[in-house]
C-alpha cells in the first residue's frame, strides 16, 4: 500500500489526484490532505479517503475545520507551519499542488523526508530551482514533474541521454486572448481573461495563461529542471492542446508528447511512475482531430514571455522576484486595480529594481534568503502599482 499526501488538495490538481486514488482505495493510505478556504471539500475528501490528518492554510478556518470533521477520527489542523508538519509525515509519495511560493517550504519538508515529491507547484522550480534539486539529492528522494509540459518532456526522454538533446520546446494554447488585436489587451476584463478556450481551470493560472506569465514560469521550470541553456528552450502557440511538448535530438528527429488536455495523464503517470497503468482519460481519435497548427508567439502579445528570458539569463534569485511580482500583480489585476497590461509593466519594474540591487539577487540559494526576497519584492510590486496609481 502507497502512503500518499495530497498538497494543495482542493484545487484543481488535488480534485484530479483525489479521483484517481479514490478509484482503488485499497491501494493507498491518505496521510494527509492540506486546502485553504474550502473546508467543506476538504472535510469530506479527508473523511472519504480515511486520511489521517487534514490542513487548511488559513489559521482562522481551524474550528470550521473541526467541526466539519468532528467524529470522523481525521486529525484537524491549519496554519503555514501545519502544512510543512504534514509534509514532513512519512509519505511515500506527495502531491505538490499548492498554489505560487507558499508549495515551497512544504515540497522541501516533502523531499527531506525522502518521498517522491510529484511537483505541480511550478513556482518551487522557478523561486529556488537549484535548492529543490539539491535537498532531493541530499535526502535521496524524487522528483517527478506534474505540470502538463514537464511530464511530457520527461516522458519523452525516457531511454534517452541528455547530451543528445538539442532543443526543448513547449507549447502553450495562448490563453484566452489569442486572436485579439493587441490594442484591445488593455481593455480585457477580468471575466474575460478568466475564460479559457481549452481548459477548466482555477481563475488564476486561467489569468496566467492568458498572459502567458505562466509559459515564462514553465520556459524557467524548464532550464532548472532539465539542465538545459535557455537558448535550447523554445515556445510555441499550438491552440489544439494536444501535442503537450517536443523534444529536439541532434540527428534532427522530434519527439513529441501527443494527449487530450486531462491533467490527469500527468499525474497518473507521476503516480504510477516507472509503470504505465490504466488511466480514465479520453483516446484521441486522430482523424477527427485532423489537424494540428503551430505558430510562433508575438512577444508583445506576450511580454512575460521576454521577461522570463531575462530571469533565465540572469540567473540568482531573479527567479523568485519575478514570480512574487507577478503573484502580486495578478492580485491587483483582480481586485480590479491595473489593468490587464500593465501586470508585465509591474513585474519588469521590479525586475529592474532589484538589479540595481545586485547583492539581493546573487545572495545563497537558501530557503531563507528565498523567502525574504519574496517578500521584498512583492512589497517592491506594491510600491510601483502605488506610483502608477498615484
Amino acid at each position: 500500500m502507497k502512503r500518499v499526501t495530497i498538497l494543495g488538495a482542493t484545487g484543481s490538481i488535488g480534485q484530479n489526484t483525489i479521483d484517481l486514488i479514490a478509484r482503488d482505495p485499497d491501494a493507498y493510505q491518505v496521510v494527509a490532505l492540506t486546502g485553504s478556504g474550502n473546508i467543506a471539500r476538504l472535510a469530506a475528501d479527508a473523511i472519504r479517503l480515511r486520511a489521517g490528518l487534514a490542513v487548511t492554510a488559513d489559521p482562522a478556518r481551524l474550528q470550521d475545520l473541526r467541526d466539519a470533521l468532528a467524529g470522523s477520527g481525521v486529525e484537524a489542523a491549519a496554519g503555514p507551519r501545519a502544512l510543512v508538519e504534514a509534509a514532513s509525515r512519512p509519505a511515500d509519495w506527495v502531491m505538490s499542488a499548492i498554489v505560487g511560493a507558499a508549495g515551497l517550504a512544504p515540497g522541501l519538508a516533502a523531499l527531506e523526508q525522502g518521498a517522491t515529491l510529484a511537483l505541480a507547484n511550478k513556482e518551487s522550480l522557478v523561486c529556488a530551482g537549484s535548492l529543490v534539486l539539491a535537498t532531493a539529492r541530499a535526502n535521496d528522494a524524487r522528483l517527478l514533474p506534474v505540470d502538463s509540459e514537464h511530464s511530457a518532456v520527461f516522458q519523452a526522454l525516457v531511454g534517452e541521454d541528455m547530451s543528445a538533446v538539442e532543443r526543448i520546446v513547449i507549447t502553450g494554447s495562448g490563453g484566452a486572448f489569442r486572436d485579439w488585436p493587441i490594442e484591445a489587451l488593455e481593455h480585457a476584463t477580468l471575466a474575460e481573461a478568466s475564460s479559457h478556450p481549452n481548459w477548466d481551470m482555477g481563475q488564476r493560472i486561467t489569468i496566467d495563461s492568458a498572459s502567458m506569465f505562466n509559459k515564462g514560469l514553465e520556459l524557467i521550470e524548464t532550464k532548472e529542471y532539465f539542465g538545459v541553456r535557455p537558448d535550447q528552450i523554445e515556445t510555441i502557440i499550438h491552440p489544439e492542446s494536444l501535442v503537450h511538448a517536443i523534444v529536439g535530438f541532434r540527428d534532427g528527429a522530434l519527439m513529441a508528447h501527443v494527449g487530450p488536455p486531462d491533467m490527469r495523464h500527468a499525474i497518473g503517470y507521476a503516480l504510477h511512475w516507472p509503470d504505465r497503468r490504466h488511466l480514465p482519460v479520453a483516446r484521441l481519435d486522430l482523424a477527427q482531430v485532423a489537424s494540428l497548427t503551430f505558430r510562433a508567439p508575438d512577444l508583445t502579445r506576450y511580454p512575460a514571455l521576454r521577461l522570463a528570458r531575462a530571469v533565465m539569463d540572469r540567473g540568482g534569485l531573479s527567479g523568485a522576484v519575478f514570480n512574487a511580482a507577478k503573484e502580486r500583480a495578478l492580485d491587483a489585476f483582480i481586485a480590479g486595480r491595473i489593468r490587464f497590461t500593465d501586470m508585465a509593466v509591474v513585474v519588469e519594474e521590479v525586475l529592474t529594481r532589484f538589479e540595481s540591487e545586485a547583492g539581493l539577487i546573487d545572495a545563497a540559494m537558501t530557503l531563507d534568503n528565498v523567502t525574504q526576497t519574496d517578500h521584498l519584492a512583492r512589497m517592491r510590486a506594491d510600491q510601483v502599482m502605488a506610483e502608477r496609481a498615484g
